[in-house]
């Protein structure tokens, strides 16, 4: 397992003039035998919900991967959050350390995420090599036809004969965008710090998009999520295969979740639909629980038909909004919900205003709005918006007597 010496230091940094003061401990990351790195690991938290991280930050191995194959930002979001929000029911936030993913790399991932590749893509990738690179020797057209035929084995989203077929397409839809790690260490007694879990995500599409030639029509096919889950729960044991043969991840505990994503241009993100933890040194995955979570847009049909009474509030919320600026377009609603219980609500409101005093004053006459509405069983988040830019937010924890509140120089 990878190692980390720890000197503690008990010197104190002030961040800024408004953040909270931090006890910093120097790190020497041992990553090998020949290489030490000093790094900071922080001795307070902020929150006791929030896992302490190493600095200087580093950023996962497959950095950028999840930008480039999922198309919907709330989705990237989300899945992140998400899966770091499920880990504290496995790592405990007060005894473990965050660090991004560090063993699945950029080009494993997208070889993992590819289509595997049929006989014929095969012979004919070959062939255009030989075209390519004509003074190749048969030694180096057989080594690269071998480094062919292996990163197509790798791959999880199934073949297809002709991406010009619409039909072939809907038969063989790529199922996986992502798959995304994140890691968990703890110090020991001996002042050192080791990995001792690890955390990973699969999204898989709901939607799956296509065209049949460049800049042609865009097709949309739906993926039940029945299928959806047999396909995530086969990857994920293969991932779990793959994971225990690296480098000192043969015995940790692993929690392997599936995400589904929503559509590229919905208003909200998708959830986690499915969680497992596999004990350290177990090969096979055992029995899934369900993730009963959930994102809901105000207002929307499925908003009215499943949390009526919220959606109620959002749309009297909003009648309450234009008494006083008739000339706002609407506010926009997102719920959280977990075991259908709301835990975060959070309101938009684009408005456009003339100066800085229509700005206060309409967060201040929103502000007695919240504390009049809303009930405090659930986190609540008010962004007041002009021209895509944010005026003001009010802010208020599930239990706080009073919303805080931000009013943005500039």
């Amino acid at each position: 397992m990878k190692k980390i010496i720890v000197w503690l230091l008990g010197t104190l940094l002030v961040l800024t003039s408004c953040s909270p003061s931090i006890n910093d401990d120097e790190v020497v990351k041992q990553e090998d035998e020949s290489e030490e790195n000093t790094s900071i690991v922080s001795s307070n938290q902020f929150s006791k919900e929030e896992y302490r991280t190493i600095l200087p930050y580093r950023p996962s191995a497959s950095r950028g991967v999840i930008v480039n194959q999922m198309g919907n930002r709330l989705d990237i979001d989300e899945m992140e959050q998400g899966l770091r929000r499920l880990s504290k029911e496995y790592y405990d936030p007060e005894k473990y350390f965050f660090e991004e993913g560090q063993y699945l790399e950029e080009d494993m991932m997208y070889n993992w995420l590819d289509r595997k590749m049929t006989e014929k893509q095969i012979v004919d990738t070959v062939a255009n090599f030989k075209e390519s690179y004509p003074e190749a020797t048969e030694k180096q057209i057989e080594s690269k036809e071998e480094e062919i035929r292996y990163e197509s084995s790798l791959a999880f989203n199934p073949s297809i004969k002709d991406d010009g077929s619409k039909k072939q397409q809907e038969n063989n839809p790529k199922y996986l965008t992502h798959i995304l790690e994140q890691n968990f260490l703890k110090k020991n007694e001996d002042n050192s710090v080791e990995l001792v879990g690890m955390s990973i995500g699969i999204a898989m599409k709901s939607i799956y998009t296509f065209q049949t030639e460049i800049g042609g029509t865009s097709y949309h096919h739906e993926i039940p999520k029945s299928t959806m889950l047999k396909k995530g729960k086969e990857i994920a044991q293969t991932v779990l295969e793959r994971v225990r043969k690296m480098d000192g991840l043969a015995e940790i505990p692993i929690l392997i979740t599936l995400y589904r994503e929503e559509d590229q241009g919905s208003p909200v993100s998708g959830s986690y639909v499915a969680k497992t933890g596999v004990k350290g040194s177990d090969m096979t995955i055992g029995e899934w629980e369900t993730v009963n979570e959930e994102n809901i847009l105000f207002p929307s049909d499925e908003g009215k038909e499943k949390y009526y009474d919220h959606q109620q509030l959002v749309q009297n919320f909003g009648t309450r909004i234009e008494e006083f600026f008739p000339n706002y377009v609407g506010v926009i609603g997102e719920g959280f919900y977990k075991n259908e219980e709301l835990k975060k609500l959070t309101l938009e409101i684009p408005l456009e205003f003339y100066g800085k005093g229509e700005v206060i004053g309409f967060t201040q006459y929103t502000y007695q709005l919240v504390k009049e509405m809303f009930s405090d069983y659930y986190d609540l988040e008010v962004k007041i918006k002009s021209n895509n830019k944010m005026e003001s937010i009010i802010y208020r924890e599930a239990g706080a007597d009073e919303p805080t509140v931000h009013i943005f120089d500039k």
